[in-house]
């Protein structure tokens, strides 16, 4: 065995980074493990059993994970790593909720011993109306979302085959004049359709809202879509506008200034989750109009409330769109019971080969505090030494050097820090955007933006989430939200958009040397690492 990889007894797997077959072992590895850390040389990625049931419900079994390790290891797979895995996957679907010939939820299993050792479990009494058979119990009407949330946590993933309510019919085809879906896009709405409900990975710059289109076109029902901001809504009302057959009246948007309930609805998951007098204000939505599907974007994003109203859409059809599973507050497995297993995901590079996202290459550019600054630093608490180190003023001559470097190139400046924003923008002689700015003015200066009138843009957190910026093909990051590695998918992805001339994207870090900004930089670089790009450290000096 000469393989990259060492698969370990506590489930780690360890990849040797410059070893030749380390890109093909990745790519096989992303679709059950997780990547923990990543740096220069090797690789740690995690076997969980999250990673192995939603491999499960894509429909890989034990064998091909098994044959994956098998192929890529430089020593035996250890007996205890093997045993679990195929034992691990094999409890995904021993439990199925399904619809008994009266039409109501039953649990079922084909083994009367799990069926008993979950129903036995206190929550789950709760949910269950009483022992049918041997191997059926009668599911609460309401409980079918948190069923499925209670037994993902006993370690018995049920199968959902209860089905799902139609909704009101509307008659939706795509629009193909002057472009085509492509073949992943297909096969991404396919595998969705299979699985009934569940998500669906793509890069940003994939064609996500494609994907949802061309769902709405299968289903031809009415439907509701949750998305993150105002902007977001009305960029996919122009993508369905144009991607479909659907008209101006057939779309309505529902967010803090417009209250429209269409056949299609798009609303921001900031007016659902809106309370007034400790109630959710707008919470009749997700009833007012039959849905037959619920199209959640940027399902990572999720905020904690939707969950708990997802629990009881569980007889809608509901499709996730991301571009990482990787949820910050640790509630991957409520997407799981929930939104539905990952059904389809589509590595960055692989897409990127294929020519429908652009070639990007990552740098952390390292600068060095001054001595007033690092001692402040070293004075400073622990909450406050992030700040220090992210928004230094150090940093603004670095960002001139590669504004020169990049001279004429569409350039978005990233920052995290309000303070940080309104210096570097009046620094740079730019505009900004943030939180702050109207939606108009925001729209004005993005379209700017897109037609090449302006050529750099400091912006807040706010241009992380579905803004379509296609030209954009520098990002210069100079502060974020500690280590997270979902920010670190959404800025990448404002530059993964096919360039008119085929130009590379270039993604810049700048990072305080030998500070907690280094540190997060690094859990934050296990993305990149995910999806198969390197990073090259440069220090400022060189630029």
């Amino acid at each position: 065995m000469t393989g990259p990889l060492i698969v370990q007894s506590d489930k780690t797997a360890l990849l040797e980074v410059a070893h030749p077959d380390a890109i093909d072992a990745r790519h096989d590895l992303a679709v059950f493990a997780e990547l923990e850390r990543a740096p220069e040389h090797i690789h740690t990625y995690r076997i969980t059993k999250l990673g192995l049931w939603n491999a499960r419900a894509a429909g890989h079994d034990s064998e091909f994970v098994l044959g994956v390790l098998d192929r890529y290891a430089k020593f035996a797979i250890p007996t205890s790593v093997r045993t679990d895995i195929e034992q691990t996957m094999d409890r995904y679907g021993r439990l199925v909720i399904q619809r008994g010939q009266d039409g109501l939820l039953e649990l079922v299993s084909d083994s009367p011993a799990i069926l008993l050792e979950a129903a036995r479990h206190r929550k789950m009494h709760e949910l269950l109306g009483g022992r049918l058979s041997d191997t059926s119990f009668r599911i609460q009407d309401w409980a079918r979302g948190a069923v499925k949330q209670e037994l993902l946590k006993l370690g018995w993933p049920a199968e959902d085959l209860a089905g799902y309510a139609e909704g009101t019919p509307h008659e939706i085809s795509l629009n193909e004049s002057g472009w085509g879906i492509r073949d992943y896009q297909k096969t991404a709405v396919e595998k969705f359709w299979q699985g009934g409900s569940g998500v669906v990975v793509l890069p940003c710059g994939a064609g996500k809202t494609i994907v949802g289109a061309a769902a709405m076109t299968v289903a031809k029902t009415n439907t509701l879509i949750l998305v993150t901001n105002t902007v977001s809504a009305r960029q996919w009302k122009t993508e369905l506008l144009k991607r479909t057959t659907l008209t101006e009246e057939e779309i309505g948007e529902y967010s803090g200034s417009v209250k429209e309930v269409r056949p299609v609805t798009i609303a921001t998951y900031q007016i659902l989750t809106t309370k007034r007098k400790s109630e959710y204000a707008h919470l009749a939505l997700l009833d007012a109009n039959d849905w037959g599907l619920i199209v959640y974007d940027e399902v990572h994003l999720l905020p904690a409330p939707i969950f708990k109203m997802t629990a009881d859409l569980q007889a809608r059809r509901r499709l996730g769109l991301t571009a990482t599973l990787v949820r910050e507050d640790g509630k991957e497995g409520d997407v799981f019971s929930l939104i539905g297993p990952k059904r389809f995901d589509a590595p960055w590079k692989e897409i990127e080969a294929q020519g429908y996202i652009a070639p990007a290459a990552c740098f952390e550019v390292r600068v060095d505090l001054g001595d007033e600054e690092r001692l402040d630093y070293a004075m400073s608490s622990q909450d406050e030494r992030y700040r220090l180190a992210a928004t230094s003023p150090i940093k603004i001559p670095v960002m001139r050097r590669l504004l020169e470097r990049h001279s004429g190139e569409p350039t978005l400046v990233i920052g995290q820090y309000l303070d940080q924003i309104y210096a570097v923008a009046d620094a740079l002689g730019v505009p900004f955007i943030t939180g702050e700015t109207p939606v108009d003015e925001r729209e004005r200066l993005f379209e700017l933006f897109r037609t090449g009138a302006l050529n750099t843009l400091v912006v807040s957190k706010v241009a992380n989430f579905s803004i379509d910026l296609p030209e954009a093909s520098v990002a210069i990051q100079i502060s974020g939200s500690y280590g997270s590695r979902q920010e670190e998918a959404q800025r990448l992805g404002r530059l993964l958009r096919p360039k008119h001339d085929a130009r590379k994207a270039s993604f810049y870090t700048i990072i305080a040397r030998d500070t907690v900004d280094q540190e997060f930089a690094q859990n934050r670089q296990r993305f990149l690492a995910e999806q198969g790009y390197s990073y090259e450290i440069l220090d400022a000096d060189q630029l």
